[in-house]
C-alpha cells in the first residue's frame, strides 16, 4: 500500500504538537528537570516546521523550504541543548541557531539555490550532526545509572544515520510520474521513519526524566545528605545483601564501629558547621582507606559504621588502625581551627563467615566503650576475655547501684 505523504504530513504535524505540550505538561508537574521543557519546545517547533513544508508551492520557497529548514534545524538543536542542559552542561547560544544561520546563509547563493543535491546535503548534514550530538550527550553521562540512556542513544544514532543517506536515496529513488517533492518515495520513507522517530523519542525522554527523578528519590532515601556516604538504613540494607552472599560462599568478616571523640565538645567550641565539616573529613577518610568490596555508612550523629570483607583479624585491625590515622591527621585543623579530631574504634570478627550483623555491631560496640575507656583515639578488637570483663564490670556496676539504692 502506497503511502500518502500528504497524509503523513498532516499527521506528523498533529502528533509533534501533541507530544511537545504533553512534554511540557510533565515539566510543569516537575519543573526540577528543565530539560524536559527543552524537549518539548523541539517538538513544538518541529511541528511548525512540517507545517511549513505542507505548504509547499501555495506559499514562496522562501517559507516552505528555507524558513521550514531553518526552524527544523533549530528544533534539532533545541532537543541537544536539552540534552545538555539534562547532564547539568552549559547552553550553548551559538550551537543553538548556528545550524539555522548557516542554512539561512546558503540559501541566498544563488548556485546553492539551484542545486538540489547541495541542498539535500547540508540540510542532512546538518540534522545528522545534531542528532548524533545529543546522542553523544547521552553517553557522556552514561556514569548515571539510567536504563532509558541507552534506547536513546541508539535511536539518535540510527535517526542520524538515515539522515546522513538522504542524498545517495534521492539519487538511487526515483521521482514518481508527476515529479512533485510529496510523491517521491525516499520522501515518504523518511517522513514515516521521522514519524514514528518523534513519537518513540519523546516518549523514551520522558522516561528517563521519570527515571532520574526516582533514582533520585531512592538515592535521598539511602544516602547521608551531609556526608555523602550510604546511611543507616542503606548500610543494614547492603550488609543483609553481603550476609546472603556470605552464606553461599563464606569468607571472614569485619564490622567496626567508629565514634568520634569529644565531637559535642568540637560543636560547642567552633560550632555546628564546623562539625559538619568534621564528620565529612571523618566519612572522606575512612572511605578512601577502605578496599573496593568493603561498606561504609554513617548510623547517626558521629557514628560510624564499617564492614570489611575477606579479612584476617590483623588485617581488620591494620584497616580500623589505618581509618583512625587518616582522620587524625586530616581533622588536626578543619576550616581554620586547630581541632584535633580523633577517633575511636571498636572490632568485631567474624570467621566462619556466618554475618550476623546485629550481633557483630554489639560487639563492636563492647569493643568501642573499651577503646573509650582506655584514653580514646585507639582500636580496640572484641576478643571472649573483652566479653566478660565487660559484662563482670556491668554486674559489678549494678550491684553498687543497688547498695547506693
Amino acid at each position: 500500500m502506497a503511502l500518502d505523504v500528504n497524509t503523513l504530513f498532516l499527521v506528523t504535524i498533529y502528533v509533534e504538537a501533541m507530544l511537545g505540550l504533553l512534554l511540557l505538561f510533565a515539566w510543569i508537574q516537575n519543573a526540577s528537570i528543565h530539560a524536559v521543557a527543552w524537549w518539548g519546545s523541539a517538538h513544538l517547533l518541529r511541528a511548525a516546521s512540517v507545517m511549513l513544508f505542507g505548504m509547499y508551492g501555495s506559499v514562496p520557497d522562501a517559507i516552505s523550504i528555507d524558513l521550514a529548514n531553518g526552524i527544523l534545524f533549530t528544533a534539532f538543536a533545541v532537543m541537544w541543548t536539552g540534552a545538555r542542559v539534562f547532564d547539568g552542561r552549559s547552553i550553548q547560544p551559538v550551537y543553538l541557531f548556528g545550524g539555522a544561520i548557516v542554512w539561512l546563509f546558503a540559501c541566498r547563493m544563488p548556485l546553492f539555490q539551484e542545486s538540489l543535491d547541495a541542498r539535500i546535503l547540508l540540510s542532512s548534514g546538518l540534522i545528522t550532526a545534531y542528532t548524533w550530538a545529543t546522542a553523544y550527550e547521552f553517553w557522556r553521562g552514561r556514569s548515571e545509572p539510567l536504563v532509558s540512556r541507552w534506547p536513546a542513544i541508539f535511536m539518535l544514532f540510527a535517526h542520524g544515520a538515515l539522515f546522513l543517506l538522504r542524498t545517495p536515496l534521492s539519487l538511487a529513488l526515483p521521482w514518481s510520474p508527476t515529479n512533485q517533492v510529496f510523491d517521491s518515495v525516499w520522501l515518504s520513507v523518511l517522513s514515516f521513519e521521522a514519524l514514528l522517530f518523534t513519537i518513540a523519542i519523546a516518549f523514551i525522554l520522558l522516561a528517563m526524566a521519570k527515571e532520574r527523578t526516582e533514582l533520585r528519590h531512592k538515592t535521598a532515601a539511602l544516602v547521608d545528605p551531609l556526608t555523602g556516604i550510604p546511611n543507616r538504613r542503606a548500610f543494614l540494607e547492603n550488609a543483609a545483601v553481603l550476609a546472603r552472599r556470605q552464606a553461599v560462599e563464606p569468607q571472614p568478616v569485619a564490622v567496626l564501629l567508629a565514634d568520634l571523640d569529644h565531637f559535642k565538645s568540637i560543636n560547642d567550641r567552633f560550632g555546628h558547621a564546623v562539625g559538619d565539616h568534621v564528620l565529612q573529613v571523618f566519612a572522606m577518610s575512612a572511605s578512601e582507606a577502605l578496599g573496593p568490596g568493603d561498606l561504609v555508612g554513617r548510623l547517626g550523629g558521629e557514628e560510624f559504621a564499617v564492614v570489611l570483607n575477606d579479612v584476617s583479624r590483623e588485617d581488620a585491625f591494620a584497616a580500623a588502625d589505618r581509618i583512625r590515622a587518616a582522620y587524625a591527621e586530616a581533622a588536626a585543623a578543619v576550616d581554620g581551627h586547630l581541632i584535633g579530631g580523633t577517633v575511636s574504634i571498636g572490632v568485631a570478627i567474624c570467621d566462619d563467615g556466618l554475618l550476623d550483623v546485629a550481633a557483630l555491631l554489639a560487639q563492636a560496640d563492647e569493643a568501642l566503650y573499651c577503646a573509650k575507656e582506655r584514653g580514646r583515639n585507639r582500636v580496640e578488637v572484641a576478643s571472649l576475655e573483652l566479653i566478660m570483663e565487660r559484662a563482670r564490670d556491668a554486674a559489678g556496676a549494678r550491684v553498687a547501684a543497688a547498695s547506693a539504692a
